[in-house]
């Protein structure tokens, strides 16, 4: 009877420290975000492990010989440690929030967040399964038996880990890939990726798998060890920035310099536009046309791909309503002259009418953005001859 009264009076007293510790944290948690989340999170676990704790130590002293001491005993211990998991698990949990929350990646420049918040998730992914093997093997450990054999499995663990290995290659594979990706900054949550031929945005990293979400919305679920065996394109690696391309194919008379100011108009009249890049060039000049790059530049992935689909409106637009004749045509040949096909009042173009220095005509030089493209791209500087 004693010790039945023992173990009711330490329960209660530990739910009354419990209540006055959570009611100091929620109070606490009015100006402190990390005490608001641990007074929500910890509270179970806090309330459990320590009604189990004064439990035990109840009936660990007030108890005396009774049929099933051992058992009960042992049960109490395997629920403590079960409990104190939990609890550690829920705090690790909490201080992994508090880092997101102080990182969030809803900012323009998000990069070194983006890699942080990948980080923290995939650690969170490991310190669980890490909590839950520990305690697992903690709990195993207090068996008599399972100590026992220690010694015979300790014995025979090389052949068992090769097996192990053996069978569970992919998976493991997978993990140590995951835990790569996490730290070698290679993909991050939040980039913008191509994959397999596919557009789209990391959603989340796991340890065993990477969900792609497409353009579309589809999402494309890859092994994390593709992403580290295999070549893919990461278009905010280092800056969210990024130049895209829209290519039209028009007849030769067309005026390329009337076409780049009408380019230049068209980046200028929209906030897509992040003023960097605005180039149209003659890439290709074969099978009766031309074909000509516009080159532009946009803040983010997104916008890029509206600013390309706006810029190619726009120029097919304008030589609809300006340049009729300068539609894509096929000629052919009747007769032995050959029929200029300008305008009669046309004046013909001269290389001296071209502008070589012009900024809107290169893409590596004119500006200090198309200076440090071209240096970028440019050999090493060649030796002095010697005399």
């Amino acid at each position: 009877m004693t010790a039945v009264v023992a173990v009711v009076v330490a329960a209660a007293a530990a739910i009354v420290l419990v209540e006055v510790i959570h009611r100091l944290m929620k109070r606490a948690g009015r100006t402190s975000v990390l005490a608001a989340d641990l007074a929500k999170t910890i509270h179970r676990p806090f309330l459990t492990a320590v009604i189990l704790l004064a439990a035990q130590q109840a009936i660990r002293v007030y108890a005396g010989d009774f049929p099933g001491r051992a058992g009960v005993m042992h049960g109490l211990v395997l629920f403590c440690i079960a409990a104190f998991a939990w609890l550690i698990g829920a705090l690790s949990l909490v201080l992994e929030d508090v880092a997101l929350a102080r990182w969030r990646t809803d900012v323009p420049d998000n990069r070194r967040r983006r890699r942080i918040k990948t980080q923290v998730v995939m650690l969170r992914r490991v310190t669980v399964a890490a909590i839950v093997v520990i305690t697992a093997g903690i709990m195993l450990m207090t068996f008599p038996g399972v100590r026992a054999v220690g010694a015979s499995l300790l014995a025979s663990a090389g052949l068992i880990s090769a097996v192990a290995a053996l069978a569970a290659q992919t998976t493991l594979g997978n993990v140590f890939a995951g835990i790569q990706l996490a730290f070698s900054d290679a993909i991050r949550v939040d980039d913008v990726v191509v994959v397999e031929q596919e557009w789209g945005r990391i959603e989340e990293i796991t340890l065993t798998v990477v969900v792609v979400q497409i353009w579309d919305d589809r999402r494309l679920i890859l092994p994390t060890s593709y992403f580290t065996t295999k070549p893919f394109q990461n278009w905010t690696r280092t800056t969210s920035a990024v130049l895209g391309t829209a290519e039209i194919d028009v007849d030769w008379s067309t005026p390329v310099d009337a076409l780049r100011g009408e380019l230049q108009r068209v980046c200028e009249s929209s906030d897509l536009w992040d003023k960097r890049v605005c180039v149209l060039q003659v890439t290709e000049a074969t099978d009766g046309r031309i074909r000509l790059r516009a080159l532009v530049s946009a803040a983010d992935a997104a916008a890029l791909w509206d600013l390309r689909c706006l810029v190619r409106e726009g120029l097919v637009s304008w030589i609809w309503e300006n340049q009729r004749a300068a539609l894509p045509r096929l000629r052919a040949e009747v007769g032995d002259k050959l029929r200029d096909p300008r305008p009669v009042n046309s004046r013909p173009l001269h290389h001296a009418d071209l502008d070589a220095n012009s900024d809107a005509a290169r893409v590596f030089g004119g500006g200090d953005d198309g200076e440090a493209r071209g240096a970028a791209f440019s050999g090493p500087e060649p030796e002095p001859a010697r005399n």
